[in-house]
């Protein structure tokens, strides 16, 4: 289910670009990741609207901080704890907590989507295998922010604990306990949905 931002998705010398402000190096930074933060921002917000306004303010924070940045190397981390803080901050001021969003509105583009059904398979087990991916989205989306956050950024964004611990300012036990918590919900609400 990763679908995340990998250390190495991201080019060391496209970093020492950002840091030395090279105005190209924004452009290929918001093509390269761009994407990928608006489907973090989806996945946090379930609002696209708000995801948006998540990439934007985390596109400003980067380009404002990167030359303090010290160690390079922890880039992707320092980038998905201004996204996590965008998110939250957001949360806090935003209009989805009283909406209810359609699920059209949460998936990503079908060009984004990578291994789904193939064009021959059964439309049985496309239906099957959509509804599946429905319930686990909707217990996901269920979750309270605090576990959501620690799911999505662990098993959804590929980060390790360590990262998502440095992300997040928690600590590492406060990940695992959190991680283990919301995938026992997960769990739990498929379950009753599956068996149901």
């Amino acid at each position: 289910m990763n679908t995340g931002l990998a250390t190495s998705d991201i080019p060391k010398e496209l970093v020492e670009r950002l840091q030395q402000r090279d105005p190209k190096a924004f452009d290929e930074f918001l093509e390269l990741l761009g994407p990928r933060l608006l489907n973090f921002g989806m996945r946090m917000c379930q609002d696209r609207e708000d995801a948006r306004d998540v990439l934007q303010e985390t596109m400003l924070k980067t380009f404002e901080s990167v030359g303090d940045l010290r160690h390079p190397d922890a880039f992707r981390t320092w980038l998905y704890r201004i996204a996590a803080n965008a998110c939250l901050m957001k949360r806090r001021h935003s209009r989805f907590l009283k909406e209810e969003v359609s699920l059209e509105e949460v998936l990503p583009d079908p060009e984004q989507i990578k291994g789904g059904p193939a064009w021959g398979a059964l439309p049985d087990q496309a239906l099957l295998d959509g509804e599946l991916k429905k319930q686990v989205r909707e217990a996901i989306y269920s979750l309270p922010p605090l576990y959501r956050s620690v799911l999505v950024l662990r098993d959804m964004e590929g980060l390790d604990t360590d990262e998502v611990a440095q992300v997040l300012g928690l600590n590492k036990d406060v990940v695992k306990m959190r991680l283990h918590r919301a995938r026992a919900k997960v769990r739990q609400a498929l379950d009753s949905i599956l068996n149901g």
